[in-house]
């Protein structure tokens, strides 16, 4: 049996821009995606994904000399597959030549946009031994920097490079992490409508510069204060250009720290700055899922 593990991503600077180039700062992490290959002498593939609870929620067999399908329980997640191999094969024509059983199993909710497809991408890439970013791009489309958190050891500065981004780890040592806390905004955003109807012909190199200057002072925060200063300074440069309120100005007006939204705007996780008492705020406001930084961040 071989197996490959990925890990989750989450992007606290630079989202939408990082598609024109911006410096993105990107942590991968704890939790992930493990992607298990069991061959057989069969021409058969059976396919089983599994959440993070241990359930079933996506399975597939087909033949591998026609790609004709023999059963699934979701065509359309079905179709998304076999794009992914078919892709894979092309850059590796040695790659599935035998059937077998695949299992992919999560370790996070489903729901939580932490990647469950950007380390599918990375673990069928691995398993294929080819270039993610290259295989990403055949399939879901996107900056590429989830998939450079799903190999990564730690938290880093994405640049998109066409297939070879520049990828810089880096060490983010702030010292007033444990008022740092991702809450979970009890919606599912789909990146890739996000990515597609972001008009990227507003974006000139002043607010690129501007971004990338913000992601650095970040970076180097030393006080809680100036880091909250330059979140929010980073919030609102992105709603005017989404033209769009910052979600903290929609939902969190009375917090009493910075709210910072992650990758595309309206969903999935955001960034809490505030205090130990943050998660009792949060929890009252009806947002139960809510996980320290030193849990999250790899």
């Amino acid at each position: 049996m071989m197996s490959f593990y990925s890990h989750g991503k989450l992007l606290l600077t630079g989202e939408y821009l990082v598609l024109k180039g911006a410096n993105a700062l990107a942590v991968p992490c704890k939790m992930g995606q493990t992607l298990y290959y069991s061959p057989s002498k069969s021409q058969i593939l059976v396919w089983k994904s599994f959440d993070s609870l241990n359930n079933l929620w996506f399975e597939a067999q087909f033949k591998l000399d026609s790609f004709e399908l023999i059963s699934t329980s979701d065509p359309s997640i079905w179709k998304r597959l076999v794009k992914i191999l078919m892709a894979s094969i092309e850059m590796n024509s040695t790659f599935l030549q035998k059937g077998g059983l695949v299992e992919t199993h999560l370790e996070f909710d489903r729901s939580w946009g932490l990647g469950s497809s950007s380390t599918l991408i990375s673990n069928i890439a691995l398993w294929a031994n080819i270039n993610p970013y290259l295989l990403l791009e055949q399939s879901f489309g996107g900056s590429g920097y989830d998939v450079a958190c799903a190999q990564a050891n730690g938290p880093l500065l994405y640049i998109r490079n066409e297939f070879n981004p520049i990828i810089k780890p880096i060490q983010l040592n702030f010292p007033f992490c444990e008022n740092l806390f991702f809450v979970h905004l009890n919606k599912k955003k789909d990146s890739q409508k996000a990515v597609a109807s972001f008009n990227s012909n507003k974006v000139d190199s002043l607010m690129i510069e501007k971004i990338n200057s913000l992601t650095n002072l970040i970076i180097n925060s030393s006080s809680q204060y100036e880091f909250n200063s330059h979140l929010k300074t980073h919030e609102s440069i992105m709603g005017s250009l989404l033209n769009q309120s910052t979600v903290q100005e929609i939902y969190f007006s009375d917090f009493e720290g910075a709210v910072k939204s992650l990758g595309a705007w309206g969903g999935d996780f955001i960034l809490a700055s505030g205090d130990t008492n943050s998660p009792r705020y949060f929890k009252n406001k009806g947002f139960h899922t809510i996980i320290p930084y030193k849990e999250m961040v790899l």
